[in-house]
């Protein structure tokens, strides 16, 4: 085990910079060469950033408040070991409800997780990301009543069955990794 530590070299900067330094290198080379071509592209890069900024606002909004008013002990209550039913609708719920890009809401997860919400409400609320209330009439209009509520309430319910398994692979790698 020591050996395998010992031989185990140090990255070097550069390799932990590699695609932020390629992409940049590509913008420079695309507008020395092909200004007429760089303005869309910035214009796209700008619009994304105008739709993503209010995300990440709202979110380290939320996750301020949520260091500010939910404690330790309301999750661990809540979400966390001791958590049952509760815990698996709340994760549906807010999963259902949640707005915005997925990676936005990435940072907030992990400081929920870091205050002990487990493992398995993350799954299910991230599983449930795919429930959209917004498309909800669309998907009516297309696909009827039936098809509809029952594809809804096989995801939710699927979840949870999601949320299980990960906990439990994740339980496997770490005895495995104790176990080394």
């Amino acid at each position: 085990m020591a050996n395998q530590e010992k031989s185990k070299k140090p990255k070097h900067w550069i390799t932990k910079w590699f695609f932020l330094i390629a992409v940049s290198v590509l913008y420079i080379s695309i507008y020395f060469f092909y200004p007429d071509k760089m303005m869309p592209i910035l214009d796209s890069f700008f619009e994304l950033l105008l739709q993503i900024t209010p995300i990440f606002i709202l979110v380290y909004i939320i996750m301020f408040l949520a260091n500010l008013f939910i404690n330790n002990e309301g999750l661990q209550k809540y979400m966390g070991e001791d958590a049952g039913i509760k815990g698996w609708l709340i994760s549906i719920l807010a999963g259902i409800i949640s707005m915005g890009s997925i990676y936005a809401w990435y940072p907030l997860l992990k400081d929920l997780q870091a205050k002990g919400v487990k493992d398995k409400f993350l799954v299910a609320f991230l599983y449930n990301r795919g429930i959209k209330l917004q498309w909800l009439p669309v998907l009516l209009l297309y696909f009827g009543w039936t098809y509809s509520m029952t594809l809804l309430v096989v995801m939710a319910i699927l979840s949870i069955f999601q949320g299980i398994i990960t906990e439990k692979l994740i339980y496997l790698s770490n005895v495995k990794r104790v176990a080394r």
